[in-house]
């Protein structure tokens, strides 16, 4: 038959550390387990390359020439060199063209755009940015364009200086009949994917159906 296992004595040397040391001696105080440790707090990004800060965000409807409600913007994809790019058509005032360009240019990059891959050619005022640069001297100005790492604004006077992009946005802003001419003529020969136009429909109906 099976044996039946002896209870354990306890014995006295086996007992837990005493309330009361003996000798009259303090009782070191058992250490801690230690538990995991937190974890580090994530350290904040770098920030991206500057350039104009533009307005809240509107996005231009994907369309062949025609005015019509906003839709979102397609994120990047490859382009074919050979196809003609598409046209998208935001409706603007001359004064409200440059405000519609911006806001298109923040959609692209939050869509996945880099800034390189964008141009953008104003026909009236000239942007800030360009502006600002061109104050710096002329050859400073393109240096900047043939760097090719962020969006660059140019005017429709010296836009056939501008090298080909995926994306060239224009903003008619103003000015005559003959900038906004020649600024969706070279628009069109410089956007390798998507041309953008803010401006008034009509306007650029009539340039786009002369040709461009």
């Amino acid at each position: 038959m099976p044996l039946i296992p002896e209870e354990p004595q306890i014995h006295e040397k086996a007992q837990g550390p005493r309330a009361t040391p003996a000798s009259g001696r303090t009782a070191p105080t058992p250490r801690p387990v230690p538990g995991p440790r937190p974890a580090a707090p994530p350290r904040p990004g770098r920030p991206g390359p500057a350039r104009p800060a533009p307005p809240a965000q509107r996005a231009p409807r994907d369309t062949a020439a025609e005015p019509g409600p906003s839709g979102p913007a397609a994120p990047s994809t490859p382009e074919a060199t050979s196809a003609a790019p598409k046209i998208q058509l935001i409706p603007a005032t001359p004064d409200g063209a440059l405000d519609a360009a911006e806001e298109a240019v923040d959609l692209l990059l939050d869509s996945g755009r880099t800034p390189g891959d964008v141009l953008v050619i104003t026909t009236g005022e000239l942007h800030p940015w360009a502006a600002h640069e061109l104050s710096f001297g002329d050859a400073a100005y393109w240096a900047q364009h043939d760097a090719g790492d962020d969006v660059f604004y140019t005017d429709a006077a010296v836009a056939d200086r501008a090298a080909s992009r995926a994306v060239v946005v224009v903003a008619l802003n103003g000015g005559p009949e003959a900038a906004a001419v020649t600024a969706l003529t070279v628009a069109h020969s410089r956007a390798g994917a998507l041309l953008i136009v803010c401006g008034d429909p009509q306007r650029i109906n009539s340039v786009l159906g002369a040709g461009v």
